[in-house]
């Protein structure tokens, strides 16, 4: 009796412990689909060939996942990266693909590569000398508002009167206005310092564009091919087969 009331007192004490958080149905039907998928890509890597026909692809899903949830199976794991299907075949190696597709490619790669880099050195060149012209011109306005309003001073102070230059510097600042006004519907921007650069700048680039026969669309066809390159190489990268 002495040992039972031992034992009694250094029992475990089952009502101190934490329960488990309860799992939802939602959870669980995550867990259950992770687990149909990590068990049909175990039965692929383990087989020989690295290719099947659609068909047998689909036996193996749903004899995995059960007939009636073999074909999604199937699409998650196409839409994952997993494999890959094209018409009638599937890939299990999509590394392999991505491989065979890189043996074929490359020269054409490095052309355009080399192409592009040629035509963005080419575009800097004629960017440097296209905001070295703007900024002659911008310089050469300065100077001549700078002479212009030495030219006013001295009529104003020593050849004419103020009552004399004061309609004359009225009509000019009109002038001055609707050039501003004309700039604005002209190129839907506001006239101010930044956007008359802007727009000469796009003028001149414009002019020595033809004038070197600079092809734009071509320019930027080779962007958006080497880009969508880059972005395979990088997504093959961070997605290696499983």
């Amino acid at each position: 009796m002495e040992r039972l009331k031992g034992m009694n007192r250094d029992r475990i004490r089952l009502e101190g412990m934490v329960r488990p958080a309860a799992v939802s149905v939602e959870e669980a039907k995550k867990v259950l689909r992770a687990w149909e998928m990590e068990s049909v890509r175990s039965r692929l890597r383990g087989m020989a060939s690295s290719r099947v026909s659609y068909s047998e692809f689909l036996r193996i899903c749903g004899e995995s996942a059960g007939f009636d949830r073999g074909l999604e199976i199937a699409r998650d794991l196409d839409e994952s990266g997993a494999v890959i299907i094209l018409g009638g075949l599937v890939f299990l190696r999509p590394d392999e693909v991505a491989k065979a597709i890189e043996r074929v490619l490359p020269v054409k790669n490095e052309s355009e590569n080399k192409e592009l880099k040629e035509m963005e050195k080419k575009k800097a060149e004629m960017e440097e000398k296209a905001e070295a012209e703007v900024r002659r011109e911008l310089w050469a306005g300065l100077g001549l508002l700078v002479m212009q309003t030495v030219g006013f001073m001295r009529l104003t102070f020593w050849e004419l009167t103020w009552d004399v230059m004061e309609p004359i510097c009225f009509f000019f600042t009109s002038t001055y206005f609707m050039a501003g006004y004309a700039f604005f519907l002209s190129t839907s921007k506001e006239p101010s310092f930044q956007a008359i650069f802007q727009s000469r700048f796009e003028a001149k680039m414009e002019r020595l564009m033809k004038l070197h026969h600079f092809d734009v669309k071509r320019f930027n066809h080779l962007r958006m091919v080497v880009s969508s390159s880059s972005s395979f190489d990088s997504h093959h990268a961070d997605n290696p087969c499983c």
